[in-house]
Parts: structure tokens; sequence; C-alpha cells
């Protein structure tokens, strides 16, 4: 961006103060009130039985929301160009982030896994962080490298290796389930930059052989394999938690059983408000209310990659790629965890975003969305300021 276009920005900015995307806002919110609906219902049983206040997971998620949409609204007033300038220092953060999980007395292990930083009493998932981040950098290095990238096969491969160095630190961890995601958003992200698709065909065949190969390699991966493709097999050990869901969405039918009347989520069906809320909310409000839940996510998904077509329409091609791979990773993670509640992918570690109960899996992408938002200001500043130049020079061409 010329110095020129940025005091200009900045001197629209304090004209009118931030420009912000009324539907996007709208979509988010009714996505995240169904969510607090949802975990609710899900969590109510679940804090009973240990002798809590039945509603700590309302009001956690509640104090949650409200933290990820004050980050959204610092990372809002931030200019996306920061980004683009400091990529490469970006890139570095999300790697200590993720190497500090495995330092005793900062990183924290949970279930056999080491995911979380303690940082004054809250666990911050790093991956969770580190992912944005380095999606960033990859987004600058289409900007940078686009040539490259465009027209050689070693301008693809540059990127997935840095990729790839960190999917090994989350499988580390081990978290299959986000370096999947990051895998493939950062795959999503470089096509949309022009990468060949003769080449991302290459890589995807490569990519999916190297993760099959992990899939087998460990015995509790391949355990999920196993018992995804047939639950029923392990209704009583490995298969318990997939074969409780589809139950549960059995019994949604047409229109669900009504909103507090899920019998799976008591004590049945594990993790029913953070990885398998939408096995609850199918049951509870049956095919209408998946529907709706898809509907939602769809006119995300749609929304976000038409932000992301003005900013590349307006010159803004970072931020065009910035946004697109939000889109990308937003809709994939959601068709992940619910192709996972319908036994149609082996089950991992993922929420449903912007709905399941999951502290870091909220604020960051609440942030992102933030982020989102810079850049549609950014790009309705640029349009009307260029509209208006254009006016003043069609006048001045008049007289």
């Amino acid at each position: 961006m010329s110095g020129a276009t940025v005091v200009m920005s900045r001197g629209a900015a304090r004209g009118g103060g931030l420009r912000l995307d009324p539907v996007l806002i709208g979509m988010v919110m009714s996505i995240l009130l169904l969510g607090l609906v949802m975990v609710t219902s899900a969590s109510i049983s679940i804090a009973s039985h240990d002798g809590a206040d039945p509603f700590i997971f309302l009001k956690s998620q509640f104090v949650l929301a409200l933290g990820g949409m004050l980050l959204a609204a610092l990372l809002c007033a931030v200019p996306t160009e920061l980004y683009q300038k400091y990529a490469n220092i970006l890139l570095i953060i999300a790697a200590v982030l993720l190497i500090a999980v495995f330092i005793p007395g900062i990183g924290h292990e949970s279930h056999g896994a080491r995911r979380w930083l303690l940082l004054a009493g809250f666990k911050l998932q790093a991956s969770e962080v580190a992912r944005v981040l380095v999606l960033c950098w990859i987004a600058s290095y289409a900007v940078r490298r686009e040539q490259e990238l465009r027209e050689t096969f070693s301008g693809l491969l540059k990127p997935l290796g840095i990729t790839g160095v960190f999917c090994a630190l989350l499988l580390l961890e081990p978290d299959f389930g986000a370096a999947t995601v990051l895998f493939v958003t950062a795959f999503g992200l470089l096509f949309l930059a022009g990468a060949r698709l003769r080449w991302v065909l290459v890589c995807v065949v490569l990519a999916a052989a190297a993760f099959g190969l992990l899939l087998v390699s460990a015995p509790y991966r391949l355990l999920r394999l196993t018992s995804f493709m047939d639950p029923w097999a392990h209704a009583y050990d490995s298969g318990f938690q997939l074969t409780q869901s589809l139950i549960a969405i059995g019994r949604g039918g047409w229109f669900g059983v009504g909103i507090g009347d899920s019998v799976l989520k008591l004590s049945y069906l594990p993790e029913a408000h953070t990885d398998f809320l939408f096995a609850v909310l199918a049951e509870e409000l049956g095919l209408a209310g998946v529907l709706v839940t898809l509907g939602l996510f769809l006119a995300l998904v749609w929304r976000v990659l038409y932000i992301a077509k003005l900013a590349s329409a307006a010159g803004l091609k970072f931020q065009s790629y910035l946004v697109g791979a939000f889109a990308i990773w937003v809709g994939v993670q959601a068709l992940i965890n619910i192709g996972v509640n319908m036994g149609r992918l082996p089950t991992k570690g993922l929420t449903l975003p912007f709905m399941s109960y999951g502290r870091s899996s909220l604020l960051v992408t609440l942030a992102w969305l933030g982020m989102v938002l810079r850049i549609y200001h950014e790009v309705t500043v640029r349009s009307r300021g260029s509209a208006s130049v254009s006016r003043r020079e069609t006048a001045g061409a008049g007289a």
C-alpha cells in the first residue's frame, strides 16, 4: 500500500470511523447465540453431576465470547499492512509457541497431549494462535513471491515445506486434527493465490499418502480409523463415542426432541458440549435445526469469500488472501467436526467454530474475525477513495 493510500485511508477513518459489515456480524452473532443455547443444554447435566453450578459452562462461554469480541475490537483497529510487514516475525512467534508447549513449567499436559501454555492461570492452546500466524506468513509469501508461486513448482513447495514443519510440531503434541486443518487451509490459500492446479494435485496426492502413513503409524490413530469404519463393532470401547453420536442424531428426526430434552447428553455422549455439540443439536432440533446450522455456516463462508473478492478487486492482495484463509479454515473445520459427528470422518479433537465450548478456539476465531472486519473497512475506504478520485478527475476533464 502506497503512502498516499495510507494517508487517504487514515483520513477517511478519522472522518467516518470504522465501517463494519453488518451482514457478517449478524451471521456470526446468530451462530454464537445458537452455540450458547446448545452449550447450555449440553452441559447442564455434566455440571450438575459434578456438583457445580449447572450454568457454569454457559457463564464461562459467555465471558469467553465477550473476551473474544474485545480482542476482535482491538484487532479491528490494527492496520492489516502491519501483519504483512512483520510476517516473518509472526512466523517465528508461531514456532516459539509450538515449541514452548514442550517446556516443563510452561507447557501443560492433559490426557496424554501437550497442547497448552499456562499463562497467568489461563490455558491457551498454542496451535490455535500458531495456525493464524502461519497463514499470515503464507498470505505474505503469496504476495511477495507471486510470480514464483504461479510459474514454478518450487514456488509452491517452499511454503508447503514451512507448513510441513509446523504440522510436524503439531503432530508431536500430538494434535492430528489441527495439523490436518492447517495443511488443508494452506493448500487452499496457495491455490487461491494462483498456484497451478496440476502442481497442487501432485502435492495433495503426496500429502494424502503422508497423512495415511501417519494414521497407521500410531496405534491410537489406527484404532480411531478402524472404529470410524465400523463403530458398531467397537460400540463399547473405541467406537462408543461415535455410536452415541449416531444414536443422538437418529433420535432427532425431523424437528428434534426439544431444547433440553436430549437423552444422550446425560453422561452417555462424552464431550457433548465440545467436540460433539452438533450431535446434541441434531437430537434436540432435528433435521430442521441441522439445516439451519449448515445454512448459517455456508452463508458465513460465502460472505467472507465475498469480502475476499472485494479486497482483491481493490488491489489488496494480502488482505484478500488473509480473508480467504479465514473462510477456508472455518469451512474446513466445521465440515470436519460435522463429518466426525455423523461418522463420515475419523474422530478428531476439533471444535465447531463459534459454537462448541472451547476457550482458545472461541477467542482466536473471534479475534481473527476482527481482522476480517478490519479488512472490510480498508476495502470500503479504498473503494470510496478511488470513486472520489475518479469523480474529481471526470469533473476536471469536463471543465
